[in-house]
């Protein structure tokens, strides 16, 4: 389970910002919307977190950085190559930090014990680099790493829990990779877990981003999964009976590359699945294909197969902009899901970005779930929780928000006088008749 994240110096955030899922003392909802951690210090965590702001806020930004610190690791070893550069975007807008380096910082639970991993880099190299272990309420230093002020050598220290061929690890890092990577790759029996729990627990779906059918498809070849899927949209309340998947005869083209570089293109006939939904209503019934289907339930489909998995394996699923193309209701039984113990057995979370304020409600939410992003005169972004603002139980969030009594809404300035004057002579150009008929 993910505790806390933390980002310093990317894009528009410029100082260090959190996203704390460890949760409050509050007991409401707490048998469905909290998962046990087993710790004194921090008992439990959320099992949901949205993001509220106005456009160009951060949000986005937010959630990102979390995903590309997931990337780095997973790539630094692997896919980088020597003296290739990161892609990673410091504030522009100060130039005190412009030069600085990005830090990320994540904090989670492995195996019931509370990890803390955290690295520098700038678009050269890796600054700084570290791992914490928490089998006592003292962590455990299992390594450190940070660059000499050379600017070429680094600075390696290690704990004697960690055991292995330490010095190799260490020699075989590069500057611009991480040594978590490194180790990993070459086998560590105590890092490598650390390395595979960040990189596939960690799932992030963009604003917009296209969903493989195919995967929902495959779940229909069960029995099991067709009885989910079928459930879950006749729950959506879209008229959906029943889904299956027919088989299909289809055309795929390969391309084999020969020797010296000549493409032979070929076309094979193929079979494969379909999903067809079998819509009812009191007047009749039908079937329709997916491309048939309306963009909502498009998008509701593809989602079924990530979230369905994610369920399964425990897995930390990130959306920015979880509702679009999805009807409020859908959204709430989506979040609904991650709150469902029966469904929900392994801790998975969901963190996820919207405008949509109705679901400020707290028989949705709890008040620990709820943050905001904002920016500041710099124009640096702020990331904030509801509980800064101490709001009653009863309070309404959502009215509380619209009204502005959290910040991170939109700012309307007062129209200037010139859009005015344009605006009125285009209207009265726009009232007079081309031909006007003769007096």
């Amino acid at each position: 389970m993910l505790l806390e994240f933390r980002v310093r110096n990317y894009r528009s955030i410029r100082d260090e910002q959190a996203l704390n899922l460890v949760a409050s003392s509050d007991r409401e909802l707490a048998e469905t919307h909290l998962a046990q951690t087993g710790l004194k210090s921090l008992p439990s965590v959320v099992r949901s977190a949205v993001v509220y702001g106005p456009n160009a806020s951060g949000k986005s930004t937010l959630l990102i950085a979390l995903s590309y610190m997931r990337a780095v690791i997973a790539e630094s070893a692997t896919v980088i190559q020597p003296g290739q550069t990161y892609n990673v975007q410091p504030f522009k807008l100060d130039e005190a930090f412009a030069g600085e380096p990005t830090a990320f910082e994540l904090t989670f639970m492995l195996d019931g014990v509370r990890h803390q991993y955290a690295f520098e880099m700038t678009s050269q190299r890796i600054i700084s680099e570290s791992l914490l272990v928490y089998r006592t309420a003292k962590p455990t230093q299992w390594f450190s790493r940070h660059l000499l002020d050379d600017g070429e050598t680094y600075h390696y220290e290690f704990s004697t829990y960690l055991t292995g061929p330490r010095k190799l690890w260490e020699n075989s890092t590069r500057s611009n990779a991480l040594f978590l990577s490194t180790a990993a790759q070459l086998n560590s029996e105590m890092l490598s877990p650390v390395f595979r729990w960040i990189i596939e627990s960690i799932v992030f779906l963009g604003a917009g981003a296209d969903f493989d059918h195919g995967f929902t498809t495959a779940l229909l070849a069960t029995d099991e999964g067709r009885a989910t899927i079928r459930d879950f949209l006749s729950a959506a309340d879209i008229s959906i009976a029943d889904v299956q998947a027919v088989p299909r005869k289809g055309f795929s083209q390969q391309v084999v590359f020969h020797a010296g570089g000549v493409a032979h293109a070929s076309r094979e006939e193929s079979e494969f699945l379909v999903p067809v939904f079998q819509h009812t209503t009191t007047k009749g019934s039908a079937q329709l294909e997916l491309h048939e289907e309306s963009q909502g339930t498009q998008r509701l489909y593809g989602l079924m197969a990530p979230v369905l998995d994610i369920l399964k394996r425990g897995c930390i699923l990130i959306v920015d902009e979880l509702d679009s193309s999805l009807h409020p209701l859908l959204v709430r039984r989506l979040i609904s899901m991650f709150h469902d113990p029966s469904l929900n057995q392994n801790g998975a979370q969901l963190i996820f970005s919207t405008h949509d304020t109705s679901l400020l409600d707290r028989t949705l939410l709890r008040r620990d779930q709820i943050w905001f992003t904002e920016k500041d005169s710099d124009q640096a972004t702020r990331v904030y929780p509801l509980t800064d603002f101490s709001p009653r139980k009863l309070e309404a969030w959502e009215r509380g928000y619209l009204a502005g009594r959290y910040g991170a809404v939109p700012f309307f300035s007062e129209m200037p006088d010139i859009l005015k004057q344009t605006l009125s002579r285009r209207s009265k150009s726009e009232a007079q008749p081309d031909n006007p008929a003769p007096s």
